[in-house]
């Protein structure tokens, strides 16, 4: 997943070099909604994890 958001955020940096605003920020959108999927299921697993009493890794 984090490596997804890493693929748009780099897509939505080289649409805005090359001009292509719309799409720059339609990739920009993708990368924050899943680089913010991502954290909210790290923070889940994390107290799932803590919850059931296994040390974190």
């Amino acid at each position: 997943m984090l490596g997804w958001a890493l693929v748009f955020f780099l897509l939505a940096l080289l649409c805005g070099v090359l001009g292509f605003f719309a799409l720059a920020g339609l990739a920009g959108t993708i990368a924050k909604i899943l680089l913010l999927v991502f954290l909210v299921m790290l923070v889940i697993n994390a107290f799932s994890g803590a919850l059931r009493g296994q040390p974190p890794v």
